[in-house]
């Protein structure tokens, strides 16, 4: 039996709780398994009722800071990255009190990094999920400290896991090397020394892979890393997690790049168009829309092909994709 194999037939369906805390046969019907719409809902409820209760302090009355840091973290999102943290936890059967404190600190780092790249020295833009971006409500001040607090407050949800030492240790390291030169502040660094610039498309792949593809491989295996360690025994594992997220995480940033061009404010929930009128070229300005749209779809087939070895549990990182792909149909259709 290999690994993959291992994996499967170790964590087989036994109907009983599923890892976000609900019956799967009474969600799911007489399978046992949980339907998309019910467990992606509890999902980020769960992740949310975990931000408000990480993200509270009483009122000063001195400053903002912590209003504005609900405020970037509360107001609407898809969370993406916390759902795949759930279904790769799934995967390992990792607890759902867990996995709530993790998803927390995925998606207080993602809100940290939309709010430096809104800033106006960034990308400069007003609106984010629909609302006034941090910086012009609050203040430009006050929006560099919000993404510094998220940061801050990211690593403390992960330092005070109930979970073992060395878990803990190895969820820090995932998301701090997601930010970092080898990640996002890289990718970001290199997106604002291409603008105006004629580059290759293989140079704009690289800025998305460590400007959002990061964080999105971080949110898988940081779903697996709390209850799986990276180590000999589950290469294999780890490998086809990295196959699935790398393609995934490419897909995502390049569905930004095709809405940038056709979608509307209220689609958006930001200011359409930016990319053009910053002069960056992306994957939707070089390829055409249409064949951006197919590379996306190639890339959903590619991620799905990477974790068909794990088998049934991995469905629910197979189900993110198919979410991923309605998207796509539904707010960029064919030309």
């Amino acid at each position: 039996m290999n690994n993959m194999q291992a994996v499967s037939t170790l964590h087989d369906d036994q109907t009983g709780l599923s890892p976000l805390g609900g019956s799967g046969a009474q969600a799911g019907g007489a399978s046992g398994r949980l339907l998309p719409e019910i467990w992606m809902q509890d999902g980020a409820k769960r992740v949310e009722q975990a931000l408000a209760r990480l993200l509270w302090a009483e009122d000063d009355g001195e400053t903002e800071l912590m209003a504005a840091m609900r405020y970037a973290t509360l107001h609407g999102g898809k969370r993406t990255r916390a759902l795949l943290c759930l279904a790769a936890g799934a995967l390992a059967d990792t607890p759902a009190h867990m996995l709530d404190g993790v998803g927390a600190a995925i998606e207080m780092m993602h809100a940290c990094t939309l709010v430096h790249d809104d800033l106006p020295a960034m990308d400069n833009d007003v609106l984010r999920r629909g609302l006034p971006t941090v910086h012009v409500k609050f203040g430009e001040a006050t929006a560099i400290l919000v993404g510094d607090a998220l940061q801050a407050h990211a690593f403390l949800t992960l330092a005070s896991l109930d979970a073992r030492g060395d878990n803990r240790i190895a969820l820090v390291r995932e998301l701090a090397q997601a930010v970092s030169t080898e990640g996002a502040a890289g990718g970001q660094a290199m997106d604002l020394s291409l603008v105006g610039k004629h580059v290759e498309l293989d140079r704009i792949l690289a800025v998305h892979r460590m400007k959002s593809g990061a964080l999105v491989r971080a949110s898988v295996r940081m779903g697996a890393l709390c209850a799986i360690a990276e180590d000999g025994a589950h290469a294999e594992l780890y490998s086809a997690l990295d196959r699935y997220s790398a393609c995934f995480g490419l897909a995502l940033q390049v569905v930004d790049d095709i809405l940038d061009v056709t979608a509307d404010k209220a689609t958006l929930g930001k200011t359409p168009g930016k990319d053009a009128a910053a002069q960056k070229l992306t994957c939707a300005s070089i390829m055409g829309l249409q064949g951006a749209r197919q590379f996306v779809l190639d890339l959903l087939r590619d991620a799905g092909e990477a974790i068909a070895p794990l088998g049934p549990r991995a469905e629910r990182l197979a189900q993110i994709l198919q979410r991923a792909k309605a998207y796509l149909f539904k707010h960029a259709p064919c030309a």
